[in-house]
C-alpha cells in the first residue's frame, strides 16, 4: 500500500482536466445482462484473444474500465488490482481491465503495471465501453473508457456496477461483491 500513499494525491489527476464528462453518466445497473465481447488482450505482455463468454465459464469476472494506460490514476488502480489478484482468484473470480488503447500499449501495461497478474484488453474507440455505458469524451472529441467496475456472474448477470473517477475504492467494492456471490453459492 506504499504505492497508494505515495500517489494518493495524483489519483484524481491525469486525464481528468482534459476530459469532458458526458451529461448523465450512467453505467449498466445491477441485474442487467452484461454485453458479450471479444477483444485483443494481453497478460504478462503476451497477447491473446479474450472472450467474456469464455472467461465467465471459469467463474465470475471483475471487469474494470479505465481511461488510459500509464496515467497516474490508472496506474494506481492497476497496482491495487494486481495486489488483490490472488484473493480474487481464491474466490474463483477473474480480473479483466479494459481501456481504449492499442494492444501494444496494453501489453506493456499488463506486464509492468498489472504485474502479470491479470488480463488487460484493448478497446480501440471505446466501443465495448460504450455498450457498458462506461465512456467519456476528451475535449478533442476522442472517446475514452470511464472508470467503472463491474462484477459479472457466470450467467452474465451484473452483480455490481460502480463508477468513481478515484481508483481507490474499486477493488474494495468489487471484492465485497465477489465475496457476497461466493457466500450465496454455499
Amino acid at each position: 500500500m506504499k504505492f497508494l500513499a505515495k500517489f494518493a494525491m495524483a489519483a484524481g489527476c491525469g486525464l481528468s482536466l482534459a476530459v469532458v464528462a458526458p451529461q448523465g453518466i450512467a453505467a449498466l445497473q445491477q441485474g442487467a445482462k452484461a454485453p458479450d465481447f471479444t477483444l485483443n488482450a494481453a497478460q504478462g505482455g503476451k497477447p491473446f484473444s479474450l472472450s467474456l463468454q469464455k472467461t465467465l465459464k471459469k467463474g465470475p469476472v471483475v471487469l474494470y474500465f479505465f481511461p488510459a494506460a500509464f496515467t497516474p490514476g490508472c496506474t494506481i488502480e492497476a497496482h491495487l488490482f494486481a495486489e488483490a489478484s490472488d484473493d480474487f482468484t481464491k474466490l474463483g473470480a477473474r480480473v479483466v481491465g479494459v481501456t481504449a488503447g492499442n494492444i501494444e500499449r496494453v501489453a506493456e501495461f499488463s506486464k509492468s503495471e498489472c504485474r502479470d497478474k491479470f488480463a488487460v484488453a484493448a478497446d480501440p474507440g471505446a466501443k465495448v465501453a460504450e455498450k457498458y455505458d462506461s465512456t467519456m469524451r476528451r475535449a478533442d472529441g476522442t472517446m475514452l473508457s470511464n472508470r467503472t467496475s463491474y462484477v459479472i456472474a457466470p450467467n452474465g448477470t451484473i452483480l455490481l456496477s460502480y463508477t468513481d473517477s478515484k481508483p481507490q475504492a474499486h477493488v474494495e467494492k468489487t471484492m465485497a461483491a465477489v465475496r457476497a456471490w461466493k457466500a450465496r453459492r454455499r
